[in-house]
């Protein structure tokens, strides 16, 4: 989202297998009314009408097409001009572990009017996640996650053993597809999409961890390519200390656009304040146990849950919510902490993919003290990053990475891919878009949103606009073409 703790080490690819789709996939789907489901709220089940559902079989694993299949969730809202109609949309899920099922069923805001007219808007769920054969974990163990900030060799050694122990119980309750949930299968799952939607070539919208999905496609099936879009760009390129350094200053210079916003606000519930010293505070409190979790009553908030919940606030961004937050714990009282039940059951861990995507070892506790050293002093006030958690997470997995980073090597497209990244995005950085760019070369044109936040197409009829004419009509921006931000509301 988010070097081997060397600087400058690099990953060859893994050859990507170009698995040809049985031709009698294309005639499998049988699209019916969603349904509701359990969960939904009565606002879901308004918002229901005219969502169709369906599922897909493919293979477990792509390497062997013949074998046991399961169930891939899709749904769809057919266009609202058919007598207009360009072809199937498919909408690529961010996360690691969104469910573009759910996108389609609650709703259609992600999409302008102009879009939903002129295609049939299709999205999954990954494999994996949600209503596709989802990675299941004992829940008691989930619970028992460990700090991603480690400060000691039992510490390290600790997180080792509980990856481990996390890995064989998923696997255990998930069955074999939980060994193929990789990226590079899901380019496969996603190329069945395609040919079971009767589409010779796909047009595809990625957001966010889709955006690896866009490129992956672009890179194994590039005659397939009709349109493709990378919006808040994913570089599947970075080694260990670089995927830290990248995530963490991307995540820095938000914070830091938001002291500026309330610096010059007096609007702002902390205008006049020392916001970086109130922060610092704030983390030491953290430390010690004395901050009570906003979101979860009578447990203390630990320093990393303190810095991904001021971090989800620089999304949007929201900035006067950031504010009220960080008011609100620097007013509090330490909380009367009272052990929760142990919870009990299966729960889904749908952050399991990553560590098939992403070789980013750490081999030793003074290596990764020494990343937490760097972090600190480079980027004070995010120090830790939601991509600690990304790191600590794959520490001693043995869990295989099926699908390791390398540079894009995209050759061949008749219409190139159109990029589209916010300049301060907090999670997948504008560095990150602009490397991704290079990569592709004349295969890429990148179009910058000059404001904040993660995701830039809703931000502006002049982002708007040239990618909803790119889906549509094929046509690119100029290379360096830009849109003026917007301020927050």
């Amino acid at each position: 989202m988010l070097a081997t703790a060397l600087a400058g080490v690099t990953f060859a690819p893994t050859p990507a297998t170009a698995t040809a789709v049985p031709e009698t996939t294309a005639q499998g789907l049988r699209w019916s009314d969603c349904l509701p489901e359990a969960g939904d709220t009565e606002e879901d089940k308004e918002l229901l009408e005219g969502s169709q559902c369906t599922t897909l079989q493919v293979p477990v694993d792509w390497n062997h097409p013949h074998g046991p299949t399961f169930g891939l969730a899709l749904a769809r809202r057919p266009a609202k001009d058919p007598g207009h109609r360009v072809g199937s949309l498919v909408f690529g899920p961010g996360g690691p572990g969104d469910s573009g099922v759910e996108r389609i069923r609650t709703g259609m805001s992600r999409f302008s009017t102009n879009l939903q007219d002129r295609f049939d808007i299709v999205s999954f769920d990954p494999r994996g996640i949600a209503r596709s054969n989802p990675v299941k974990c004992s829940a008691a163990l989930l619970a028992q996650q460990p700090s991603p900030i480690i400060r000691s060799q039992a510490e390290f050694d600790q997180t080792l053993r509980y990856n481990r122990k996390l890995s064989k119980d998923c696997r255990a309750n998930t069955g074999p597809v939980y060994d193929h949930i990789d990226s590079l299968q899901i380019v496969h799952d996603l190329d069945a999409i395609r040919a079971a939607l009767g589409e010779s070539k796909l047009t595809f919208h990625g957001s966010s961890y889709g955006t690896l999905l866009g490129e992956l496609y672009a890179e194994t099936y590039p005659s397939r390519v009709r349109a493709i879009v990378l919006e808040s760009v994913v570089d599947h390129s970075l080694g260990t200390s670089a995927f830290l350094d990248t995530q963490a200053s991307t995540a820095q210079d938000s914070f830091d656009e938001f002291v500026k916003w309330c610096d010059a606000n007096t609007d702002c519930v902390l205008h006049g304040r020392d916001i970086p010293a109130l922060w610092a505070s704030l983390l030491a409190r953290a430390d010690l146990g004395e901050l009570p979790n906003p979101k979860v009553p009578n447990t203390a908030l630990p320093p990393f849950m303190l810095s991904f919940l001021a971090f989800r606030q620089l999304y949007d961004p929201q900035w006067p919510a950031l504010a009220g937050l960080l008011k609100q714990l620097d007013e509090s009282k330490p909380p009367v902490v009272v052990s929760p039940p142990t919870p009990t059951g299966l729960e889904s861990n749908t952050f399991a993919v990553f560590c098939q995507d992403w070789s980013l070892p750490v081999s030793s506790y003074s290596q990764y003290s020494a990343q937490l050293k760097r972090l600190a002093r480079d980027y004070p006030e995010m120090k830790y990053p939601g991509a600690l958690l990304a790191i600590a997470s794959c520490l001693g997995s043995p869990t295989r990475v099926d699908n390791p980073q390398h540079r894009l090597k995209v050759r061949g497209l008749q219409t190139p891919l159109l990029l589209i990244n916010s300049i301060h995005d907090p999670a997948a950085g504008y560095n990150w878009a602009t490397d991704v760019a290079r990569q592709l070369g004349r295969q890429g044109v990148l179009l910058s949103y000059e404001g904040w936040g993660h995701g830039s197409y809703t931000t502006s009829p002049c982002m708007e606009r040239p990618v909803d004419s790119y889906l549509v009509s094929l046509r690119l921006p100029a290379r360096g073409d830009s849109c003026p931000a917007i301020p927050p509301a």
